[in-house]
């Protein structure tokens, strides 16, 4: 038996949500991958929290300053549009009404996992520094670490530093304990 995939544009994807092919699973999110639609997992109390946690420090260090784009997609490329946890956007005074955040308008993008580490690390990671995101965050609720990634290139994230819940995190310019990040 032969497998058959389909793979599918950005603008494919976009028509086929707006002709309500996806209206059964509304409840369900789903990302395009590498032109293939990706349903992700249901999100856990530990996660919404932690994302709910980072939301608040970021909007209080960077309000009017940055975008904070939660839980929403990206266009990396032409059937590529992940939905990071949390990005650090540019400003912009359209609010990317017009069009999708693109890798040049992105400053930090975080991923914040409990059972989807390794889907997290071994596949969105690589794309992120392939497209040129400067900074990627891997928030592991479960082990209460922190990955910051830097250093973008072709073949990944040249450049890795694992946090734990006594260090700190530079975001930017600004310090951001992970204590305040992951909660007591």
């Amino acid at each position: 038996m032969t497998i058959t995939k389909h793979k599918f544009s950005s603008q494919q994807y976009h028509l086929m949500a707006e002709a309500g092919v996806f209206d059964r699973i509304r409840e369900q999110r789903l990302e395009l991958i590498k032109g293939e639609i990706i349903q992700m997992s249901p999100i856990g109390r530990k996660h919404c929290a932690c994302i709910a946690r980072l939301n608040a420090l970021l909007f209080a260090k960077f309000t009017g300053k940055q975008i904070i784009w939660v839980q929403s997609s990206i266009k990396l490329d032409d059937g590529l549009e992940p939905q990071p946890d949390l990005a650090l956007l540019k400003l912009r005074s359209d609010f990317y009404e017009e069009a999708l955040p693109a890798p040049e308008d992105i400053l930090l993008i975080v991923e914040v996992a409990d059972s989807t580490i390794s889907y997290d690390r071994d596949l969105k990671m690589p794309l992120y520094a392939e497209s040129g995101i400067p900074e990627a965050w891997l928030v592991d609720v479960n082990a209460r670490t922190i990955t910051r990634y830097t250093e973008p290139s072709a073949k990944g994230y040249k450049s890795s530093q694992r946090l734990d819940i006594n260090d700190s995190i530079l975001c930017l310019d600004k310090e951001i304990a992970a204590t305040d990040i992951f909660g007591n």
